[in-house]
């Protein structure tokens, strides 16, 4: 009878273990076959995620290989990639409408920026990410409603971006990005409006940079390819700001009259 207890306690745990892995590997599956089926479409360019590892007890866990190519009329690298990524999701959120992200923190983070007169590679990834967001939400299909996103917490940090072409190009160290509760006000973004809401960050994160790059580079002089790199910079930066135009009017004030 003991052996017998013994057995099937010892069964039980066998069991009770390749149903944790099985799980663990069901939440890395669909978060991955999700952003890689999805991506593509929400950026109109090449999208991948090469590995998702998900706890289904603590909903922590890890990203790999997440690459994001270049639009349509750019070069064939990427536009970005990811460093490491960790991520927190309340597991259970996963099979529902709404998936609730704890926090998402992004480090190391590379990003190209190419440009050509006013257009550049980014300016074109976001405008597709926007576009997308503009009809993602009206498509429900059969499947039912679109997934929505709740992220409480989004951090990017010691990100970097390559500005200039070839041998002017500036490396450009970027300012970290903090979010909180994307979605929360919301009751949930879809796919586009949460990718458009943190690609408008990090545009906002380049011009920063940008900007210090060139204050940094403001009195060098005599040197060729010093002297392109800022050229090709400050062209860069002046195509960035364009993207964002006049800033409105502040409101006014109600405590004056």
């Amino acid at each position: 009878m003991k052996t017998f207890l013994k057995l099937s306690v010892l069964g039980l745990l066998i069991v009770l273990i390749a149903g944790y892995f099985v799980l663990a590997y069901a939440l890395g599956s669909i978060v991955k076959a999700g952003v890689n089926q999805v991506a593509p479409s929400i950026t109109q360019s090449k999208v991948t995620l090469a590995g998702a590892n998900i706890s289904p007890l603590t909903g922590g866990g890890t990203l790999t290989g997440f690459t994001v190519g270049n639009p349509k009329g750019w070069s064939d690298a990427n536009a970005f990639s990811l460093g490491k990524v960790a991520i927190s999701v309340e597991p259970m959120s996963v099979f529902k409408d709404t998936i609730v992200i704890n926090e998402i923190i992004i480090d190391q983070p590379e990003f190209l920026y190419e440009t050509k007169f006013v257009s550049s590679n980014i300016k074109d990834l976001l405008n597709n990410i926007e576009q997308f967001a503009g009809g993602d939400s009206k498509d429900t299909g059969k499947a039912g409603p679109a997934k929505k996103f709740i992220v409480k917490k989004f951090r990017l940090t010691n990100g970097k971006a390559a500005l200039g072409v070839g041998s002017a190009a500036l490396p450009v160290p970027l300012p970290p990005i903090s979010l909180d509760d994307l979605g929360v006000s919301q009751g949930g973004f879809t796919s586009g409006q949460l990718a458009g809401a943190i690609m408008r960050s990090v545009l906002s994160s380049i011009v920063s940079g940008t900007a210090n790059a060139l204050g940094q580079l403001g009195g060098t002089a005599g040197n060729t390819t010093i002297e392109k790199t800022k050229e090709a910079a400050k062209a860069t930066g002046d195509a960035i700001k364009s993207l964002f135009g006049k800033k409105p009017a502040p409101a006014p004030d109600p405590t004056k009259k």
